[in-house]
């Protein structure tokens, strides 16, 4: 089975993460926006790339336009949650390359919302301190 790694934060070993405080994120170089980000409908909608309309469209009809969009890189029919897309590099489609900062914090996923209290290691975040 394949290791997930996040920076210098494996997923499966608890002390490569650090036990998260409010002040990591002042210096943090958004580590977290590297994890896949799992979205609902209403994220969507409210991220502004599905319509209200939408809402009562079969899921996988919205997920085959996305694809196509490459603004979600998957969806699972079956939980009906859909994968935002990552860069090349691995970050978020969302986050700005140069300032590491969330273009649409506003209108963030709940996933987005609830981290770290929700993820792959409640309570605690990939943190990687910003290099300049």
């Amino acid at each position: 089975m394949k290791k997930m790694l996040v920076a210098d934060a494996d997923v499966e070993r608890l002390d490569t993460w650090a036990r998260y405080t409010k002040d990591l994120c002042r210096d943090c170089h958004a580590t977290c926006c590297t994890l896949p980000v799992e979205v609902r409908i209403g994220d969507l909608i409210r991220i502004g790339v599905v319509d209200e309309f939408e809402r009562g469209d079969p899921p996988k009809n919205v997920a085959k336009r996305l694809l196509k969009e490459g603004i979600v890189e998957r969806f699972n029919q079956k939980s009906g949650i859909f994968t935002l897309t990552r860069t090349s590099n691995g970050d978020c489609l969302y986050l700005d390359r140069k300032s590491r900062l969330c273009t649409i914090y506003k209108n963030r996923p709940d996933t987005c919302r609830n981290h770290p209290q929700i993820g792959p290691r409640p309570g605690y975040c990939a943190y990687r301190k910003k290099t300049s």
